[in-house]
């Protein structure tokens, strides 16, 4: 009987995916023809014709090759909407809507540290909910099947977008600068933007964070567990 595996090796040697990915084909593939081998071969055919019978299976491995980096690509963006996007946004959904909630309805006023122009504001109930907020993002990730990386990325999210929004404000400033013909005094910008990194980025993502790594404590040996079985079942496929 063919080794189905290295066939499949040798025909699909150009296939441009990950290590991981690649076996993964590579061991379906193989067992999808030494199936279809065994099928004819029970239909009573000799080895050489049932061969031929089961790579007729594949008429042009070329194209082959071209549809299933197509179909491993969007399966790739689908595993990255639902295990980083999706959460991520919901996180930082739901810190906004916390905070919002906490000034309007209850009328939460920042804690202000420091002396002008360098005062620095905390929300501290709103500091203090975090945690679960980063708890939430890495929770979901690690459900929809996320390494621990992308569940810390998920539950870090609000603090990375508020922080890429941040460093716009030098590109958006320079525009600003050169339509009005105003110049802008760079201290007082650099010393406002030091102190709301720090109250609005920095604290913040710290608790996101921890959070996250509480999240992962109870939810990354599940995480571990799952990418060990799969490793597995590749190998031994």
């Amino acid at each position: 009987m063919p080794d189905w595996q290295e066939l499949v090796r040798r025909r699909l040697s150009g296939l441009a995916l990950d290590a991981r990915g690649t076996e993964e084909v590579h061991a379906e593939l193989a067992a999808h023809l030494e199936e279809a081998y065994e099928t004819f071969c029970k239909q009573g055919l000799p080895e050489r014709e049932a061969v031929d019978r089961t790579m007729e299976q594949v008429s042009d491995w070329r194209e082959l090759q071209a549809k299933i980096l197509i179909a491993r690509s969007g399966d790739s963006m689908r595993k990255r909407m639902q295990q980083l996007w999706i959460p991520g946004f919901l996180t930082l959904i739901l810190s906004t809507v916390f905070l919002m909630t906490l000034q309007e309805v209850f009328g939460v006023k920042p804690r202000m540290v420091g002396i002008a122009p360098g005062t620095i504001l905390f929300y501290a109930p709103w500091l203090t909910g975090l945690p679960f907020v980063g708890a939430l993002g890495a929770y979901l990730s690690s459900r929809a099947g996320g390494s621990r990386s992308t569940m810390m990325l998920a539950s870090v999210f609000p603090a990375l977008s508020l922080a890429a929004a941040f460093l716009l404000m030098f590109p958006i400033g320079m525009i600003i600068e050169q339509v009005t013909k105003n110049d802008l005094s760079f201290g007082v910008v650099a010393t406002t933007l030091l102190s709301n990194w720090i109250g609005w980025i920095a604290v913040p993502g710290a608790e996101l964070l921890a959070g996250g790594l509480v999240a992962q404590l109870f939810f990354g040996r599940t995480c571990s567990s799952r990418d060990a079985t799969s490793s597995s079942e590749t190998t031994h496929a």
